[in-house]
């Protein structure tokens, strides 16, 4: 049997969209600095791993149940089931295997760290199986998918912590980028296809969606974003309002990708390949951390705003 099939279709490839995770452990070297210590690192390694055999199966469902629609797509046409490369009773079964490890390496982490992973598997289940199959109803598709964002964030907190939520403002700030990236992907993909019968055929979501309607709701999960996000700022770490110029302009970025032709957000993996918008993201995450790690009461006096006495990792002050 050619294993390689069988790898594609866990998707690899796709596990660096588990970077969400690593703003769980910022915040958590913020919020209880105590916990990130050297011996944490092999329970962040199983974690981390856990979550990618959670993604993995996710995808190995998607990979089985959107075959037949996957025909009707130009690209997603050529993928390993839909190109006859995989038997379905294997697929089944290293759908099933992937869960059963990841759950039983979650369950070495915590228990609140195995009910976030069990999350991230029941949602891929909600996007992908009928008779719910969210990714076929228009706007629940991208709302479904884009929770996934906050329960990456979750994992990356619970690997490290097992007794607290993280910030609900993070959260629901962190949804709505999700949403954002999400519904751009969709109007990439309408584009690309071009023709709205055949684009309906590979998701029924597209009989409803237009290009007008898709950046109506790209325009309303930015706004989410920015304004949940100045919650956690204001409450948390006024000294972030020097990264929000930054962060505005990475989503500026990734909207004008969404708008190009034959767009790379159809395919996130590979957005590693854009120089320009990777250089962004880069400074953008180095300046969010240093500014974690940044005190400047004035700011504080200037803006009235109450400083939260929560203790730091380390504290430079001006």
């Amino acid at each position: 049997m050619n294993l390689r099939p069988y790898i594609q279709i866990a998707r690899p490839d796709h596990w660096f969209k588990n970077i969400f995770m690593v703003l769980g452990i910022v915040i958590v070297a913020f919020y209880e600095p105590d916990r990130l210590v050297v011996s944490a690192v092999p329970t962040l390694f199983v974690a981390i791993l856990a979550t990618c055999l959670v993604a993995s199966s996710n995808y190995v469902i998607n990979e089985i149940l959107d075959a037949k629609t996957d025909l009707e797509h130009p690209e997603k046409c050529k993928r390993p089931i839909p190109a006859g490369e995989v038997n379905l009773t294997w697929a089944w079964v290293e759908w099933l295997v992937l869960a059963l490890v990841a759950f039983a390496l979650a369950s070495t982490v915590n228990s609140a760290f195995l009910l976030s992973a069990i999350g991230l598997w029941v949602m891929g289940l909600i996007y992908n199986v009928p008779p719910v199959r969210a990714k076929e109803l228009p706007y629940v598709d991208v709302i479904s998918e884009s929770i996934n964002n906050p329960i990456r964030l979750m994992l990356g907190w619970f690997a490290l912590v097992d007794n607290v939520l993280p910030p609900l403002s993070l959260m629901v700030s962190y949804w709505g980028l999700g949403a954002f990236l999400m519904a751009t992907k969709r109007f990439a993909e309408l584009r690309s296809i071009g023709d709205g019968k055949r684009a309906a055929q590979y998701l029924r979501s597209f009989a409803y969606y237009t290009q007008e309607r898709l950046l109506l709701s790209m325009f309303f999960y930015a706004n989410l974003c920015a304004l949940f996000g100045g919650v956690f700022i204001v409450r948390s770490k006024l000294e972030l309002l020097f990264a929000a110029p930054l962060i505005a302009g990475a989503m500026a970025y990734y909207l004008k990708l969404g708008l190009a032709h034959d767009s790379p957000t159809q395919s996130p993996e590979r957005l590693y390949k854009e120089r320009g918008f990777f250089a962004h993201i880069v400074v953008t995450g180095a300046l969010f951390i240093c500014l974690m790690l940044l005190d400047i009461p004035e700011l504080y006096e200037l803006f009235e705003v109450e400083q939260e006495r929560t203790m730091q990792l380390w504290a430079f002050r001006s």
